[in-house]
C-alpha cells in the first residue's frame, strides 16, 4: 500500500481533495492511502512515516525548494498540485500525478 501525503496551510483545504483522490481509487481499486495534514507537521510526519508521495497546495508553494532540498536524501518525490486542478478539486487528476510520481520514482 502506498502513501500519498497532501499538505497545506492548515490541513483543511485539502482534505476536500483527499476525499476526492479517495473516492476515485476505491473506484478504481488503486491501494494507496492519502492523507492531508497542516504544513507545520510535514517533519515529523515525512520522517516517521515516509510517505511515497508528497504534493503541497498552492498555499505553501513557498515551501517547496525547502522540501526539496530538505528531503532530498529521502527519495521522497515532492510535487506541487497543479493550481488548475486544485482549484477544480479534481482527483482524478491529482491521483494520476501521485502515481505517476511514485511509478517513477520505483523505477530509480
Amino acid at each position: 500500500m502506498k502513501k500519498i501525503f497532501l499538505f497545506c496551510e492548515a490541513g483543511m483545504s485539502t482534505s476536500l481533495m483527499v476525499s476526492k483522490m479517495r473516492k476515485v481509487a476505491e473506484e478504481k481499486q488503486v491501494p494507496v492511502t492519502i492523507d492531508a495534514y497542516p504544513m507545520v507537521k510535514a517533519h515529523g510526519l515525512i520522517t516517521d512515516e515516509k510517505p511515497d508521495c508528497i504534493l503541497l497546495g498552492p498555499q505553501v508553494r513557498h515551501f517547496y525548494e525547502d522540501m526539496k532540498e530538505r528531503y532530498a536524501s529521502t527519495n521522497i518525490p515532492i510535487a506541487l498540485l497543479d493550481t488548475q486542478d486544485y482549484a477544480l478539486m479534481d482527483g482524478s487528476k491529482v491521483l494520476k500525478q501521485a502515481i505517476k510520481m511514485i511509478k517513477e520514482n520505483d523505477q530509480k
